[in-house]
């Protein structure tokens, strides 16, 4: 007998990206999608149990429903020089009707002709690069995101634009006052200076006056020459 092709819908459906840096604990999700009209029983094996830790690693979807499964993997020491050659596996079977009481022993009890698997390699990125698949989304934001990015930037040059007017506004407030207090001055200046009229003028006589001691030398070469002359 054929073996039966995967019912449901793995995201991402070839490998697992894990980005670094692996000193501490690295998830990638992985979703479950059930597009068929019965419920689906999964479980997610990997061949490294003790590097990774999967939350759910088990469960039944509804019929229609989705299951986002954590994979985390546990921090260690990166060695680039070793190869990894992790792998997953996602187990899927046909739930039957009614309670499942016991989902453990219901995959003991499965015929292999009723199992359906997919396989998955694991990814390790220690630049936290994105990969092939990572890369399409990761070009497709700016896309989602520009109208948001592009009204932030009009808003942010129509602030700028504000604050000049507003420094336009008072720069030629400064000067007019500059003006004003220029005015000021220079009246203040004015009225400060007497006019003619009240201006004290030194007297002619007070002005040509001599010191008493100019007076006594001519007095005295005076009266030598008159003595000069009597004699």
């Amino acid at each position: 007998m054929s073996k039966l092709e995967q019912v449901l819908l793995i995201e991402p459906s070839n490998e697992l990206v894990f980005r670094g840096p692996f000193n501490e604990v690295v998830t990638a999700d992985l979703k479950l999608t059930n597009p068929s009209d019965k419920r689906v029983c999964f479980k997610v094996k990997t061949t490294a149990p003790k590097r990774y830790c999967v939350r759910p690693n088990s469960g039944v979807i509804e019929s229609k429903g989705s299951v986002t499964v954590a994979v985390m993997l546990q921090p260690f020491d990166y060695d680039p020089n070793e190869k990894n050659k992790h792998k997953f596996m996602v187990q899927t079977m046909f739930a039957p009707d009614g309670k499942i009481d016991n989902q453990e022993q219901l995959w003991k009890d499965v015929s292999p002709d009723q199992l359906m698997d997919s396989k998955l390699k694991c990814v390790l990125d220690p630049t936290g690069n994105s990969s092939s698949q990572s890369s399409v989304v990761a070009e497709e934001k700016p896309n989602v995101t520009g109208g948001d990015s592009q009204k932030r930037q009009d808003e942010e040059i129509r602030r700028l634009k504000d604050q000049i007017n507003l420094l336009k506004e008072e720069n030629s407030n400064i000067k007019a006052e500059e003006v004003r207090l220029r005015k000021v001055a220079m009246s203040d200046t004015v009225s400060s200076t007497p006019p003619p009229s009240q201006r004290v003028e030194v007297p002619t006589s007070q002005a040509s006056a001599l010191p008493p001691y100019v007076y006594l030398i001519v007095a005295l070469i005076i009266g030598i020459l008159l003595g000069k002359i009597l004699l």
